[in-house]
């Protein structure tokens, strides 16, 4: 039974990771019964800025949604947090049991992603594994928190607000799990994937609380990622290739603050037959990384399952949440060929 839940873990995994948009419905949340209130754009928030300091949201209280305590090795909550109009965000809170304070990761999965997997037992069980806390939740214009908006408008089309307003989520979320007393809110990471990658390293930029990102083929270099991306339908890319909407991404690009995150701990893992980041992209990511940083590349999406395999994804950045400052903890999991050597080499290639 442990290893088909691994493998059912592993393929939802694989299902985010490489999702198409034309296999994906949007889902409500909480509110599916409640009217959605238009959205204020313009004057609440500065997207153009990772810091909080430029905006003004303020949070409203959280509410409980579901509380799951049944299984024996963690409990679940489900709550909607929210500091936009129209925009509630559920938020998954789950604990290890008999741990009382445990350290922190969140989770953030690539645009189109739902919330589906921290619902799913296999997941919070290798989640929580080891005595570690997951933190689940969407980024903007993605999932249930696609509501109200014209379907011209999407994720990539509106991608100064998607990065800009999640990296702020990322903060205001930080801030309420620190008025918690049930986490340790001195180790803190953050595990994200495409897209989730991207808003990953700049979230870590803008706020020390993040300790360590591991990140799995993050987007990022906008103008060659725009220009190559297969996510892109060719009919709209030119308008992403426009200098006006270059400029208003620029502040917002992975490559620009990667080689900032000098105190965080950072792995990359590139998948190179993935055509969503291109492989000029990716090379410009890799390029970027702080000298400290662990890139790890798979030639293919096979290689990079069988490095997986399990709850392998997710031992890296607990064990960096485990090290102590001074002493880099050694790497878990078993890597590819490919990968074990562009582990070795560190990206000094």
């Amino acid at each position: 039974m442990q290893g088909h839940n691994q493998q059912m873990l592993w393929v939802v995994l694989l299902g985010l990771l490489f999702v198409s948009p034309a296999g994906w419905t949007q889902q409500s949340g909480l509110n599916q019964t409640e009217p959605v209130r238009a959205r204020p754009v313009g004057n609440l928030e500065d997207w153009s800025s990772l810091s909080l300091a430029t905006s003004e949201l303020i949070p409203e209280r959280p509410l409980l949604g579901e509380k799951d305590g049944d299984d024996p090795q963690f409990v679940r909550e489900l709550l909607q947090v929210q500091w936009r109009q129209g925009d509630p965000i559920d938020l998954y809170v789950i604990r290890p049991k008999g741990v009382v304070k445990p350290p922190a990761i969140l989770y953030l999965y690539s645009y189109p992603s739902e919330t589906d997997i921290f619902r799913d037992d296999a997941f919070c069980t290798a989640a929580t594994r080891d005595g570690f806390a997951a933190i689940g939740f969407v980024s903007a214009l993605t999932g249930h928190r696609y509501t109200n908006r014209p379907m011209k408008e999407w994720f990539v089309s509106e991608l100064q607000e998607a990065l800009g307003s999640s990296v702020h989520d990322v903060q205001m979320i930080l801030n309420y799990l620190s008025t918690r007393d049930d986490l340790d809110m001195s180790r803190v990471g953050m595990f994200g994937v495409g897209s989730g990658g991207a808003i990953a390293i700049l979230a870590a930029a803008a706020d020390p609380r993040i300790k360590t990102i591991d990140l799995i083929d993050p987007w990022g270099d906008w103008p060659e990622w725009l220009a190559k991306s297969s996510l892109i339908p060719e009919a709209e890319r030119p308008n992403y290739l426009k200098p006006d909407f270059l400029k208003k991404v620029a502040p917002l690009d992975p490559v620009e603050w990667l080689p900032r995150l000098k105190s965080q701990r950072v792995r990359i893992q590139q998948v190179l037959d993935d055509s969503v980041t291109p492989r000029t992209a990716q090379e410009r990511i890799k390029a970027a990384a702080p000298a400290t940083a662990q890139i790890v590349a798979f030639d293919t999406t096979e290689q990079f399952s069988g490095a997986v395999s399990g709850d392998k994804v997710v031992q890296w950045v607990k064990d960096q949440l485990r090290a102590s400052p001074l002493q880099p903890a050694t790497q878990h999991s078993q890597n590819s060929s490919a990968g074990k050597q562009a582990a070795k080499s560190n990206h000094d290639d």
